[in-house]
């Protein structure tokens, strides 16, 4: 039932405590936020979600690669300065990251906040690649 292209995702799986696995993840939750036609009852919402999600394993994947221990949380400020306590540096463009941590929480609840506009999934979704590229480069 899997089709061809998640088939061959799956094949490409690495043991857990090695950063491609991580990338393997963000890259991941990237497709899932940049795939708006395939499923129109989606809301924009879930959509930032994913490009939070592919974030924050991109730098988990970053920390892995790094040998630094890391939290199990959402705050990609928080994950960010911890990449620079481990030596590795992080330009103001990837520190836009940040403003990904609301979607997180806050948007994925009814009532929370206001409905995300294209105008913000778009820009989230250009914060998630750059973050994503950003770690393969550290990474690869």
């Amino acid at each position: 039932m899997p089709s061809e292209s998640f088939g061959s995702a799956q094949d490409k799986r690495f043991p857990p405590d090695d950063p491609r696995e991580w990338l393997n993840r963000a890259r991941s939750n990237l497709a899932k936020a940049q795939s708006t036609s395939g499923i129109p009852e989606v809301y924009l919402e879930d959509l930032c979600f994913d490009a939070q999600q592919a974030a924050e394993k991109a730098i988990k994947a970053v920390l892995i690669h790094l040998g630094a221990r890391f939290p199990y949380v959402h705050d990609l400020s928080r994950l960010l300065a911890l990449v620079e306590q481990a030596g590795q540096s992080v330009s103001e463009s990837i520190r836009r990251a940040a403003s990904l941590s609301d979607y997180a929480v806050e948007t994925r609840y009814p009532g929370l906040s206001e409905p995300v506009t294209w105008q913000e999934y778009e820009e989230a979704v250009a914060i998630a690649v750059e973050v994503v590229h950003w770690a393969q480069g550290v990474i690869e």
